[in-house]
């Protein structure tokens, strides 16, 4: 990565707001704006088993190209996805966010979440690490690349049919 002299990214207080959308917008379901959020060469991965993996030769939670993010969203339009009709009731806090480098156009972030999720079966806490590439383009900032280390990652994991 490289060094934030001269740094010449997106600000905090940008990608602090970024982040809230994001957040907002996964806990009301709102797929569509989600989706819109990401690049066209986007990829979001969440490791199993820790958080220094090789996603190609190892399993993932989710390794999703931009293809396969809209696969996703779509499955979850059906109300076909069982396990989330009715969908879950979340909350996400956000918390310790961070600029850690300037990738080229990019900016990558750093921040802590604590999601909530309530379904009949109880409710289930997921918290983690969550590292971002932000590029900012012509009509706003786009996410180009999401990681999200949960604290529990090595555990075996309920389902995880809604997108974190």
């Amino acid at each position: 990565m490289s060094s934030l002299a001269g740094h010449t990214g997106l600000d905090l207080h940008e990608i602090e707001e970024f982040l809230y959308r994001e957040a907002r917008l996964a806990d009301e379901h709102d797929y569509d704006g989600w989706e819109a959020l990401w690049t066209d060469d986007a990829l979001y991965w969440v490791p199993a088993g820790g958080p220094d993996i090789d996603p190609e030769r190892q399993m993932s939670v989710i390794y999703d190209n931009r293809s396969r993010i809209s696969t996703r969203i779509s499955q979850l339009k059906t109300g076909k996805r069982y396990s989330q009709s009715p969908p879950s009731n979340m909350r996400r806090l956000i918390s310790n966010v961070e600029v850690v480098a300037v990738e080229g156009t990019d900016t990558v972030a750093g921040a802590n979440f604590l999601l909530v999720e309530s379904r009949e079966r109880g409710t289930t806490l997921w918290a983690g690490r969550t590292t971002y590439r932000l590029r900012r383009v012509e009509d706003g900032i786009r996410l180009a690349y999401k990681k999200v280390v949960l604290v529990n990652s090595a555990e075996a994991l309920s389902t995880l049919s809604f997108l974190i």
